[in-house]
C-alpha cells in the first residue's frame, strides 16, 4: 500500500509491481436531484472522481444500491441505474456487478477501481510552498440541492448546477498526468475549505484562499444568503474547528459556500507558479471557471488562511 487513509486522500493506492498500481475507493449518497436519470449519472462521476482526483484512469465499477421495496415505484430505481450505468460506459468503465439493500432512504453510487503508473500519483501530501492552488468547478451545489428540496431553486439555477456536476473530472486527470501534478484532491462533502485543510495538513504547509477569487454557480449566493444550508455547513466547521484564520473582511454568505458540501465537485490542484498558467489554459479548455484561488506558504499558525486579497 502507497497510499492509505492515514492523509485523507480521495483514494487508496495499491502498488502491483513498479510501474503499475490499483486506486481504490467508493462513494454513495441520497438523492441530490428530482429526476433519477441525473441523480445516476451524477453519482456515477461523483464515485469516478475520486480515482481522477489521484490523476489514475479507472476501469470497473461495483454499484453499491438502498432502495425500498414497499412504497416507491421500481422504474425510479430503474432509471437510477440507467444512468449510472450510461455514465460509466461513457467514461471507459466496466459495470462488474454490485449489491442491494431494502432500505427505506434511497442512497446509489459506486466502488471504483482503477490504475496508475506509482510513480505519478497525485495526493494530498504533495503541496509545496510557493505552489498556487487551482480550483476546476464553482462552488454551490450543496445549498442548491437544499433549494430544490424546498422549492426554492428556479429551473436556471438547478440547470447550472447539474450541468457543473456533470462535466467529468477526467479532463483534470488528463491534464495532470500532462503537467506532472503531485498534489491534488477533489472538493466533495467536506466542502472547499475542509478539502484544503486535508491537503495542507498532510503537506505540512499553509494553504492561503482569496476568497474574492473563488468561483460560485450562479444563484448560490442567493440561496445561502436565504439559509438553504446543509447540516454539512455545521459538520465542516467543526470538521476543521480553530485550524482556520479567517479574516474579518470575508463576507460571512460567501463564508458558507465555502463550507458547503459538494457533490461532484472540482479539482483542487497545487502546482509551482511556473508552470500554473499553462495548466489553467489546459484546464479552462473543459473547465471555463477553473481559477487560481491562492497559494501555499510555509506552515505557520493555521493550516486555512482565508482572506480577501
Amino acid at each position: 500500500m502507497i497510499v492509505g487513509f492515514d492523509t485523507a486522500d480521495d483514494a487508496g493506492v495499491y502498488r502491483l509491481r513498479d510501474d503499475l498500481a490499483l486506486v481504490q475507493t467508493l462513494d454513495f449518497f441520497t438523492p441530490i436531484v428530482d429526476d433519477p436519470y441525473d441523480y445516476g449519472r451524477i453519482a456515477a462521476l461523483n464515485s469516478i472522481n475520486d480515482v481522477w482526483a489521484m490523476a489514475g484512469t479507472p476501469i470497473t465499477a461495483l454499484a453499491i444500491t438502498c432502495f425500498p421495496k414497499k412504497g416507491v415505484d421500481p422504474a425510479i430505481l430503474g432509471e437510477i441505474m440507467r444512468g449510472g450505468l450510461e455514465t460509466l460506459n461513457q467514461q471507459g468503465v466496466t459495470l462488474i456487478g454490485g449489491h442491494s439493500v431494502d432500505n427505506e432512504q434511497i442512497m446509489f453510487g459506486y466502488s471504483v477501481t482503477g490504475l496508475i503508473d506509482p510513480n505519478k500519483v497525485a495526493t494530498n501530501s504533495g503541496a509545496r510552498p510557493g505552489d498556487v492552488i487551482i480550483l476546476t468547478k464553482p462552488l454551490g451545489t450543496g445549498v442548491i440541492s437544499t433549494g430544490i428540496k424546498r422549492a426554492a431553486a428556479s429551473d436556471a439555477i438547478v440547470a447550472g448546477s447539474v450541468e457543473t456536476m456533470l462535466t467529468p473530472g477526467k479532463h483534470a486527470a488528463e491534464a495532470m498526468r500532462e503537467f506532472g501534478v503531485k498534489a491534488a484532491t477533489d472538493v466533495t462533502g467536506f466542502a472547499l475549505l475542509g478539502h484544503a485543510w486535508e491537503m495542507a495538513c498532510a503537506s505540512k504547509a499553509t494553504i492561503q484562499i482569496n476568497a474574492g477569487a473563488v468561483p460560485l454557480l450562479p444563484g448560490a449566493l442567493d440561496l445561502a444568503t436565504a439559509g438553504m444550508l446543509t447540516s454539512g455547513d455545521k459538520s465542516n466547521r467543526q470538521y476543521v474547528g480553530a485550524d482556520v484564520e479567517i479574516a474579518s473582511s470575508v463576507d460571512e454568505i460567501l463564508l458558507r459556500l465555502f463550507y458547503d458540501p459538494q457533490t461532484a465537485g472540482g479539482m483542487l490542484i497545487s502546482v509551482p507558479e511556473a508552470t500554473s498558467a499553462a495548466l489553467l489554459a489546459r484546464l479552462r479548455e473543459n473547465y471555463p471557471n477553473a481559477r487560481i484561488i491562492g497559494r501555499v506558504h510555509p506552515r505557520g499558525p493555521h493550516s486555512i488562511v482565508v482572506s480577501t486579497d
